[in-house]
């Protein structure tokens, strides 16, 4: 026999009974019924049911067993009363009284429980992490990360594209987030930089020859931690595709995430890629507040302004006499009680806001009637228009903030969520997908005005050289985002393959032709070489596995992750240099005021 299990804690069934076996795990849980000890032994694959009696020879060191040992036992199986079945789990109908046993690894007092639901801080669960990753919940999200990654391999197998791996150490990029950078020793003064993505690599790869390239690929960016956002490091499907347009990139990325869902998204319902929408980002704040919408949600926000426009609502009015404001309703069908709309003003009092007007319709004298501030205020000729407009009726409400949409298109895309979610029109059963494109290609600080990059710097612009001679700020690029159920799972491009037209875009955002050879100089020298139209995108891993599994914290779905300070507490990182390592890279640390 083995040295260690003839079986898994997953393997025995009724038909073992009578049989000599050897199992080995933890144990999960102890009880004592009058003398005889009934015992849940735990490993990877599931539960068997361990039983000890006084007639046992090892009856006195069973005795000293608690949670969490990891123990040997060698016993006969034993067909459970009838009584007693567990039918929850595969070996329910058995158990296994114990003949020998021997301790493989004691355990101290546990800091968690790994049996049952007790909630603990994510500080005390980060730091003992191998305890709370025997946690049943734990175990079933890393078994589904780990199928995830496989099916999207075996789905970019089966099209045609080949994985090949790119450097990890390699030259600062502006990728939009602040590199991790790494000193070096060989060359003092000099740093090297973990990749925020294999961008220049993949685009040297199409470069190269080879027409499809996918990589499950790190990626490390030093970023602010939230909670669906790693504040270190991150996976994520990565692929570029030669000789292609947008449509292309999406007809190839599309199955393979919709396949995913499909397979491990248990019963919620999953859109066919042909019916995922293509939204303008422009179309996308208007209407969602955010350019990664959750479609779930069926409300559409739409600009009123010109009902307010020498309304008697002066605030409205007066605000749209100025240059680049408007008004955005919220319809809230169903939200028609004053109750409710209280609740919503409430709310955006709470994000920073004066407050949310609002109009609701009502039954009066059988007749429908518009209630509320704003509607004594602008009259029933123009809440009338209001209502026709967002197409509501009798029991419904809409909610209306004003100014630069920059300023509250964050509150109103906030608040479309909730009154979705309070007044149960989401659908939450269901993964919505949709397309974001024709994103800008330049944003203006609003502090400085100055001009810099708004998404990813190696994207083609719309209109190609001729469309960066004049505003900037106007130029869109062929630039995509995936959005699932308000996350974004995919962002990608096409890419920039012409030289000219490459310089001419760095140029706008404040990168001369020198300091683009310098620091381009691998993509700058290739692209003189016959580089191919090309394109490609990225899926987050992490955050589709942390939508496939229910929940909205990336940690959770993270084998071994950094906590919200960017520190690793069961390793003890980032951790103090000694004196020979600065020495050594030539680095001194000045201490912080």
């Amino acid at each position: 026999m083995h040295a260690y299990r003839s079986h898994s804690c997953a393997d025995l069934t009724k038909t073992d009974v009578g049989a000599d076996v050897r199992l080995a795990g933890w144990v999960h849980r102890i009880r004592d019924h009058g003398g005889v000890l009934f015992i849940d032994l735990r490993d990877h694959y599931g539960v068997t049911q361990l039983i000890c009696d006084p007639d046992s020879p090892v009856f006195a060191q069973v005795e000293k067993l608690r949670s969490e040992y990891c123990i040997r036992i060698d016993g006969a199986v034993k067909a459970r009363d009838a009584g007693l079945i567990n039918a929850k789990i595969p070996t329910g109908e058995i158990e296994v009284f114990i003949r020998d046993m021997e301790i493989l690894g004691s355990a101290a007092e546990l800091p968690l429980q790994v049996f049952g639901d007790q909630e603990y801080p994510e500080e005390t669960r980060l730091r003992y992490r191998y305890l709370d990753l025997r946690r049943e919940a734990m175990q079933r999200n890393m078994v589904l990360r780990s199928d995830v990654v496989a099916a999207m391999r075996r789905r970019m197998w089966d099209k045609g594209f080949r994985e090949f791996q790119t450097p990890i150490i390699t030259a600062s990029s502006p990728e939009g987030a602040r590199d991790f950078l790494v000193p070096s020793r060989l060359h003092p003064g000099k740093f090297y930089a973990l990749p925020q993505a294999p961008q220049q690599f993949k685009q040297l790869i199409m470069v190269s020859g080879f027409d499809k390239y996918f990589q499950i690929a790190p990626c490390f960016r030093d970023e602010d931690p939230r909670a669906d956002r790693s504040p270190t490091d991150f996976y994520q499907l990565d692929l570029e595709m030669s000789f292609v347009e947008q449509q292309d990139v999406f007809d190839t990325i599309a199955p393979v995430i919709a396949g995913v869902f499909q397979e491990f998204g248990g019963d919620k319902t999953v859109d066919a890629p042909e019916a995922w929408p293509q939204i303008s980002y422009a179309d996308s704040a208007l209407w969602y507040g955010t350019d990664k919408p959750d479609l779930r949600n069926p409300i559409k926000m739409q600009d009123v302004s010109e009902h307010f426009l020498g309304s008697g609502f002066a605030i409205f009015a007066k605000l749209l006499e100025q240059d680049g404001t408007e008004i955005r309703a919220i319809p809230a069908p169903t939200g028609g009680s004053r109750k409710f709309c209280d609740r919503m003003n409430a709310f955006a009092q709470k994000e920073g806001l004066p407050g949310m007007g609002y109009i609701f319709w009502r039954e009066a004298d059988g007749a429908m009637e518009a209630a509320g501030p704003l509607a004594k205020n602008i009259g029933p000729e123009r809440t009338e228009a209001i209502r026709q407009q967002l197409g509501l009726g009798v029991g419904d409400a809409a909610f209306f903030l004003g100014g630069k949409p920059q300023a509250f298109e964050r509150v109103a895309g906030k608040a479309r969520t909730v009154i979705g979610d309070e007044l149960g029109l989401t659908d939450q059963n269901r993964f919505a997908f949709a397309w974001i494109v024709d994103f800008p290609m330049y944003e203006a600080d609003e502090t400085t005005g100055k001009v810099d990059f708004s998404h990813n710097p190696f994207s083609m612009p719309q209109g190609g050289i001729d469309a960066l001679s004049g505003d900037p700020l106007k130029v869109l690029g062929y630039q995509y985002d995936l959005a699932c159920n308000g996350y974004e799972l995919v962002s990608g491009a096409i890419r920039n393959h012409k030289l000219d037209i490459m310089i001419k875009a760095f140029e706008l955002a404040g990168y001369g032709e020198e300091e683009v050879r310098k620091r381009f100089g691998g993509m700058v020298n290739a692209f003189q070489y016959g580089a191919p139209p090309h394109g490609g995108c990225a899926a987050g891993i992490d955050r589709i596995v942390m939508l496939l599994a229910g929940t909205s914290n990336i940690r959770e779905v993270i084998m071994f992750p950094m906590n919200q300070r960017a520190e690793d507490l069961m390793m003890n990182a980032p951790s103090d240099p000694t004196s020979d390592q600065l020495m050594e890279l030539g680095l001194r640390i000045i201490p912080q005021d």
